[in-house]
């Protein structure tokens, strides 16, 4: 089965055909440095994590760039106002330039601790003033953008095609609502390429006049551009990017390229907290940090926020995030016992025993993965094998070969733990100890025992004559 996604821009699902055989050009829309990543950040993120490993998983070489947005972000998505980091920077009393930098490796800690697979490249926005610079320049000499004193726009009624990412037409778009009323443009719907505000901390030459800073929308083009090219094959985002930022994007590298800016558009829908909106006002918007201090591994969230399909709405509780570790449990589960029986210590006495149940889990996961990414139905299919496991199904070789399985299946998600499990020589004594009660008949110390293990978060179990342990 062909690796299908949905697209954005055609609406529908698409075989994916990447622009150069056998390579895959990526580009994610990144966090903007002002504050720490929440998880509904992350939500986005993963989903774009999951795509390029998936991708790889299926033979692509994946170029992946994800951006670092540390200028020109205005308050409200908008062209007038403050920037977002510059606010924080006045609210916190810091340089911005300080506040991007340890927000940025905070991100990167972030990622690293939720296993993410390092992007080829994290360009920051502040290094790839020139490239904006040269596509404003392009597209005013193509007649596509004007100045207005020392500010730059597109002119939006000059590129016909504005609109098909979002469904928005322009005469449709009410002013002071999602665009902003400035009276210097020539429409409302005009975005901005390059502002001057004496104001502003974080500003450079330009050709413009007056020292300046880029607007949101041309940061991105030019850095996939720098990095990717002039053409792409995927751009992603979360769905709050679709209008304006990435509609913008396509507007104004189009018009400056000539080209197809990306084939596919794919976008992660919110997440939700307790049934609503996240609100600091609220109190539940949540970062990473939160999260273990409840007393859950990073990779609880990172299981949470793909068990749902990326595009449909997903819901974040703290009884979902109970559920999640619970699930967590049972593939820890299937790891240990599929190790067991490849050693042959349990499982079916026929060695082969299972292997169509094995091959029927590997394609049911497979044909998940390559329909849009469908991660729910994959991880059933996980699940339901663990159910064989347990049942005694599965003989040594199906066991050995489901282990290299679960090795392609990690590859592929990152949340599963594939480490060897060891006990220490304390807790290694106690089940010895157990054994030799056992053995004496001396049923109230084996009870004593199994449960004070079992506080250690080490569960036995008895099974035809042998004793094995598993952690809870």
């Amino acid at each position: 089965m062909a690796f299908k996604i949905y697209s954005t821009l055609s609406k529908r699902k698409e075989d994916f055909e990447p622009l150069e055989p056998g390579k895959v050009r990526l580009y994610n829309c990144g966090p903007t440095v002002y504050s720490r990543v929440h998880i509904g950040n992350l939500r986005s993120f993963i989903f774009a994590d999951v795509l390029r490993r998936w991708l790889q998983h299926e033979g692509f070489q994946v170029n992946q760039v994800m951006n670092i947005t540390d200028v020109g972000h205005l308050v409200n998505d908008a062209d007038e106002g403050e920037d977002k980091l510059e606010a924080q920077a006045r609210r916190e009393g810091k340089d911005p330039w300080k506040i991007s930098q340890e927000i940025t490796a905070t991100f990167f800690d972030d990622l690293a601790r939720l296993n993410f697979m390092p992007a080829n490249v994290y360009p920051r926005a502040t290094e790839h003033i020139p490239e904006m610079l040269e596509i404003i320049d392009g597209l005013i000499d193509k007649g596509y953008a004007y100045r207005a004193g020392d500010n730059v726009y597109f002119e939006v009624a000059k590129f016909e095609r504005y609109g098909r990412l979002s469904g928005n037409r322009v005469e449709d778009l009410d002013a002071g609502a999602r665009i902003e009323v400035i009276a210097e443009k020539r429409s409302p719907a005009d975005f901005a390429l390059w502002k001057s505000d004496p104001q502003h901390l974080m500003k450079w030459d330009s050709q413009f006049g007056a020292d300046g800073f880029p607007g949101w929308h041309i940061e991105c083009s030019a850095m996939a551009r720098k990095h990717l090219g002039d053409k792409i094959d995927i751009h992603t985002g979360g769905e709050d990017n679709v209008f304006p930022h990435h509609e913008c994007e396509i507007a104004q590298t189009e018009a400056f390229t000539g080209e197809p800016f990306a084939t596919y558009w794919m976008h992660a829908k919110f997440l939700q907290v307790d049934g609503g909106k996240m609100g600091k006002s609220l109190g539940n918007v949540y970062n990473l940090d939160d999260i273990v201090e409840r007393g859950f591994e990073p990779r609880v969230l990172r299981y949470t926020l793909m068990r749902g399909h990326y595009r449909q709405p997903l819901n974040f509780t703290w009884d979902i995030m109970a559920e999640s570790q619970k699930a967590l449990e049972k593939l820890d589960d299937l790891v240990t016992r599929l190790r067991r029986i490849a050693a042959g210590d349990e499982g079916a006495t026929e060695d082969g025993a299972g292997a169509e149940l094995l091959e029927t889990a590997r394609g049911e996961f497979v044909e998940a993965m390559n329909d849009d990414l469908n991660t729910p139905q994959a991880l059933a299919a996980l699940f339901t094998l663990r159910d064989h496991a347990v049942q005694n199904r599965l003989g040594r070789e199906t066991a050995g070969a489901g282990l290299s399985f679960l090795e392609r299946v990690e590859l592929a998600l990152g949340v599963l733990d594939l480490e060897e499990e060891s006990i220490d020589s304390e807790i290694q004594t106690l089940i010895d100890e157990r054994e030799a009660a056992r053995q004496a008949k001396d049923w109230a110390r084996s009870d004593e025992i199994r449960d004070t293990l079992l506080e250690r978060g080490i569960l036995l179990e008895d099974k035809d004559g042998k004793t094995v342990w598993r952690r809870k």
